[in-house]
């Protein structure tokens, strides 16, 4: 016996299964979409001659390598200590200020590295205030009786980098302290430990698996940076390729330079990965309660407040004030520059249609991963990913070669069969650096939508499928509006990384097309600090977004 309801759903499963395939075919275009310039730089580095790879290694490579090891083992000391210690404070210790700490210690995140090394290069100059002041109270009357030793050195950028880099371990590692048993605590103090043993007896092993993961994202983004370290005068593998490219117009000695740089990366991420290889826990069948602080006196609670604001101070609060002060300054004596406007259209245009762009590809990715779950859909998002892992000069340098070969393409077709050059189509639009900037944040994209999605229970597909929808219709009426707030989460942080992206931009950017970051970084090389305080200090604006975001996501 038929029922007419179940004959009407019969036809729609090879429906189904066709646009499940669809889009399992879209989410492969995406991921070839990244892993192109990847394959493209490995093809242009292996064509480069011989001779290239010996000067290299004898002539850039050594003290490039060497420069890279160094800071990236002090960075990742620095900001291990600064974000485990200050989690460790505000978890831990009830006193006043603490809460209004919690999110202030995100603060740094709005302020990108090279901008950092912008304000300090002024704030510590030897004729600056700091060390102007440090003379006068000592009764020294220039720079040549007595100054501080300079921050162009690699102890400099270690410190700087830190300071900035150090929220990337606070969070993860807060997060796991908050989420540690107090059962454990307990019992620790029970036998006689004290609190700062228990620290490093039982916090500490436990929250490992955070701290690595919080300075392999630190480390990551010290080897995207280009500015700071270029303004601080080291001479990282990062800045090689900029070099290598922009100055001597070298495009296969940076690629092997590209190349090596993304061999580091790998390395840290196969480093993280084997440090935590034997890292088990699991939860005990008791009920379990929150780790509670424990309150202090008040004199120790004002000096724990202290010790948890110097890194605010320092790599949030002296560099944002010294643009706020240099901004009013400037736009007292010559007004708001006419290049100001274009230069905020110019990065507004650029981030909001790389966000557009990220989002769709993302989407894309993350749903044929929820209508496919364990097929080639899981390879695809993995490869979609890769672009995050890769710094900034490493993606342009891949994009550079594969948008450069498609004008080159395009040009003499259209020359064969219509006798016009189209020049640079791709480079000349602007097409090039959103295309790096796709690459380069579609693991925000596609990880934050998929948590979304994941959210979202199995049985609304189902009815949605019974009504009658198909999957790009339940995407649109079901899974689009109980998903809003994750894509505006990702839409916004993407926005954000677009804005302060440096490297890809001063790669890729057109002719004659300035941002905010391409301005500053022009005018801190040519030392003429008091022009592009206005659009450093509009960065640090568009930064404070997604440190509100984590702040409202922390304290839920």
């Amino acid at each position: 016996m038929e029922f007419p309801h179940m004959t009407g759903l019969s036809p729609a499963r090879p429906h189904r299964r066709r646009a499940g395939r669809g889009w399992l075919l879209g989410a492969s275009a995406v991921a070839l979409f990244v892993v192109l310039p990847i394959v493209a730089l490995f093809v242009q580095a292996i064509q480069g001659s011989a001779g290239l790879w010996s000067h290299l290694a004898i002539t850039v490579l050594p003290v490039a390598l060497w420069d890279t090891v160094v800071l990236l083992a002090g960075v990742g000391l620095v900001t291990a200590v600064i974000g485990t210690g200050t989690a460790w404070l505000v978890t831990a210790y009830a006193f006043p200020g603490r809460r209004l700490l919690e999110w202030a210690l995100l603060l740094p995140l709005a302020v990108p590295t090279y901008i950092v090394a912008y304000a300090y290069l002024d704030i510590l100059h030897p004729i600056g205030p700091v060390q102007g002041a440090v003379r006068w109270l000592l009764g020294y009357e220039g720079p040549r009786q007595f100054r501080l030793p300079d921050i162009r050195s690699m102890a400099g950028c270690i410190l700087l980098l830190g300071f900035v880099l150090y929220p990337y371990v606070y969070i993860p590692t807060r997060a796991m302290f908050l989420t540690q048993s107090a059962n454990l605590i307990d019992a620790s103090r029970m036998l006689g430990v004290s609190r700062r043993k228990v620290f490093w007896r039982v916090a500490l092993p436990l929250a490992r698996p955070a701290v690595a993961v919080g300075i392999s994202l630190a480390l990551m983004e010290t080897l995207n940076d280009i500015g700071a370290s270029e303004f601080l005068g080291i001479r990282t593998l990062t800045v090689s390729i900029y070099t290598s490219w922009v100055t001597r117009s070298d495009l296969p000695g940076a690629s092997q330079i590209a190349l090596s740089l993304l061999l580091i990366v790998a390395l840290l991420v196969a480093a993280e990965r084997w440090a935590r290889r034997k890292q088990r826990y699991a939860a005990g069948a008791q009920r379990q309660h929150g780790f509670e602080p424990a309150k202090v006196s008040r004199p120790k609670g004002i000096l724990l407040l202290i010790a948890g604001s110097l890194p605010i101070l320092i790599g949030f609060a002296a560099p944002a004030l010294y643009l706020a002060v240099e901004a009013v300054k400037r736009i007292q004596f010559a007004g708001l520059s006419p290049r100001f406007w274009g230069e905020a259209f110019n990065t507004i245009s650029l981030a909001s249609a790389a966000t557009a762009m990220t989002l769709f590809f993302g989407l894309v990715v993350a749903y044929a991963v929820r209508l496919r779950p364990g097929t080639a859909a899981a390879w695809f998002y993995r490869f979609s990913t890769l672009g995050y892992a890769a710094p900034g000069t490493v993606v342009a340098i891949g994009v550079l070669i594969v948008v450069a070969m498609l004008d080159r393409f395009i040009d003499r077709t259209a020359i064969a069969w219509f006798g016009l050059s189209t020049g640079l189509l791709f480079m000349g639009s602007g097409a090039a650096l959103l295309y790096a900037y796709a690459m380069r944040f579609l693991a925000i994209s596609a990880g934050g939508i998929e948590a979304g999605l994941a959210r979202i229970p199995l049985s609304l597909d189902h009815a949605a499928r019974t009504l009658g929808q198909t999957t790009a219709g339940t995407l649109r009426h079901v899974h689009l509006p109980l998903s809003k707030t994750a894509l505006t989460a990702a839409g916004l942080l993407i926005f954000v990384d677009c804005v302060k992206e440096l490297p890809a931009t001063l790669l890729l950017r057109p002719l004659n097309v300035e941002t905010f970051a391409t301005h500053l970084y022009g005018e801190a090389a040519r030392g003429t600090y008091e022009e592009a305080s206005v659009a450093a200090l509009a960065i640090v604006v568009i930064g404070i977004l997604p440190v509100i975001l984590l702040s409202r996501i922390g304290r839920n």
